[in-house]
Parts: C-alpha cells; structure tokens; sequence
C-alpha cells in the first residue's frame, strides 16, 4: 500500500470537497482499516508538509479540505474571470442575525433591523445553501424558523458556531458584518498544524 499520507492527500484532491475523518476511513478496505488516531497524525504530518506552499490542508465544520491559502488569492483570482461576489450590508446584517440569535424568525430579524427582510436577500441566502428552514414557531401564522448550515460554516472557515466573533451588543451589526466578510477573504485561519489533534 502507498504510504498514508499519500493515500489521504489523494482522496482529499479527487473528493473536491470536504471529507470528514469517517469518510476517509471508510474508503479503506476492512483489511486496511486505521485506527483514528494514526488518520489524525497522518493528517496532521500531511498539513505540516503543506506549511509554505500553494496548498494547505485545513479542518473545516464539514471535514478536512485541501485550498489555496489566502495569500495566493490576488494571482488564483486571476484564473476566473468572474467577480468575487459582493453582498449589501442588508444581506450580511440578516446573515449575522440569524447566525447569532438562531433559530430565529423572520419577523425577529426584522424587528432587531428596524426594516422590513427583502424575499430576496432570504432567496439568496437559500440558495448560496447559508441558511435553511429548521422548523416553524409555534405560534399564529407558524412562521420559519431559519438557522446556518454546515455550508455556511464551510464558506467563512468555521468549524463550529463556537467560532464566530464575540458580538458586543445585538446592534453590532457592521462589525459582524466586517468579521464574516474578512472571515471569508482568509480561509487559511484554522489550518491544521502537527500539535493540533483534528476532530472526526
């Protein structure tokens, strides 16, 4: 068998998303079965050979991913000729609400606001998979609860809600807003190094 490292760096490139330590485990054959423990070092020896390259290996809510640290972004940007995408502050204001005070209504959010939510922030939201219906208040009308997904962590580079920037007041909303935005512009924050012991 090639050496480990080889063989979890290969399924972290073909899988082109994140893999939690399960699913690397599994794509063993039962003769082959790691220990989770010897996953883990490998891992984490993988990362720290990945220090000061164009690559490097980071643990993110969804599992473990291979990205372009930050600092290459001004040339990999260049590749595509589409804009990275810019969101109003109205977006980013519902966005960090709901990740903050969920499961949350969207009457809640407008309440806190101020202004009424646009059905199309909400749609976009939906869409980029950041937010999702976990439920309805059981209350008249049984409006929606909305929560973030696992996507929504992935994307700013969270492993957990835990991580998210304390918030001051509920009306700190631009420096929330600032946070994600500089949260998603850095993915290299939480990369995996050999003293880290990765979750599965």
């Amino acid at each position: 068998m090639p050496e480990l490292k080889s063989v979890l760096e290969a399924l972290l490139l073909a899988a082109g998303e994140p893999l939690t330590l399960d699913r690397l485990l599994a794509a063993f054959p039962e003769a082959e079965r790691l220990e989770r423990d010897a996953a883990r070092a490998a891992l984490a020896e993988l990362a720290a050979d990945y220090a000061g390259r164009g690559v490097e290996l980071v643990e993110v809510a969804s599992g473990f991913r291979l990205q372009v640290p930050q600092a290459f972004a001004p040339w990999v940007a260049r590749l595509w000729e589409e804009r990275t995408a810019s969101y109003s502050r109205a977006l980013l204001e519902t966005l960090a609400l709901i990740a903050y005070r969920q499961p949350v209504t969207r009457g809640e959010i407008e309440a806190v606001r101020g202004v009424s939510v646009s059905s199309s922030i909400m749609k976009t939201l939906q869409e980029r998979g950041w937010i999702k219906v976990i439920g309805h208040r059981e209350v008249p009308g049984r409006p929606a609860l909305y929560a973030t997904t696992r996507a929504f962590l992935d994307y700013f580079n969270l492993k957990s809600l835990s991580e998210l920037p304390p918030l001051a007041t509920p009306r700190d909303l631009d420096a929330i807003g600032a946070e994600l935005e500089r949260r998603a512009a850095a993915p290299d924050e939480n990369p995996i190094t050999p003293t880290e012991s990765p979750d599965g």
